[in-house]
């Protein structure tokens, strides 16, 4: 193989690791406040306060105190835009396919956390509006704007942090809905890029669009 090929390999190795790691920590944060306080994501009910860096399991149920708990040495941010980067600029990214189909979901409507390895979990700020959970027989489904029961339980993870490229991740090709299932994402730096839209419900955190998806699932 050309040296290329094995740099876009390690990378998207990389990314696929810390992803399914990161996945796994949202999911084990809210079992354990599920296990220790009586509410997962499906029994948040209401928005994160002013507050929110301090907030407590015991006091409110909101996803930063759900959050505050289990995410030891992470940094909370109110907004996303707010996290520093290097020189004087503030944080961005590039968005695709799912972030792009509602126009609200831009970069200042996300509250963030950056854990101690630096990788970034957004949270839309509406988190608490609406119910974390889906209806009995149900799977998780295309965003579909204001129709959809889960519309405010939405956020992202920047594998690689404040580091570039900062792009939501896409398809090489096939679909771009969760319906077809046949959304496949190339190893390069077009498509194998670090943001992965997710959906928090119930206990568990899951992809939000096929290539997230696509991504978790080819993840070793």
């Amino acid at each position: 193989m050309t040296i290329p090929t094995l740099i876009a390999n390690t990378r998207s190795q990389q990314y696929r690791s810390a992803f399914k790691k990161t996945v796994s920590v949202l999911g084990q944060a809210a079992r354990m406040s599920q296990a220790q306080y009586g509410f997962d994501y499906a029994g948040i009910n209401q928005l994160c306060g002013a507050n929110a860096a301090t907030e407590h399991p015991d006091n409110v149920m909101t996803v930063c105190s759900l959050l505050n708990g289990a995410l030891t040495g992470s940094t909370y941010f109110e907004r996303a835009s707010d996290i520093p980067m290097k020189g004087s600029s503030k944080y961005t990214i590039t968005r695709g396919p799912f972030m792009l189909a509602d126009g609200v979901r831009v970069i200042n409507n996300y509250r963030a956390y950056v854990l101690k390895d630096g990788t970034i979990v957004g949270i839309y700020k509406d988190m608490g509006l609406n119910t974390c959970t889906l209806s009995v027989g149900k799977t998780l489904n295309d965003l579909i704007g204001g129709n959809d029961e889960m519309r405010f339980c939405v956020g992202f993870i920047d594998v690689n942090g404040v580091s570039l490229p900062n792009k939501e991740v896409s398809c090489s090709s096939g679909s771009d809905s969760l319906k077809q299932n046949n959304c496949i994402v190339k190893n390069d730096a077009k498509h194998m890029t670090d943001i992965y839209p997710i959906r928090f419900h119930d206990g568990i955190v899951e992809p939000a669009s096929a290539a997230a998806r696509y991504v978790l699932k080819t993840a070793k």
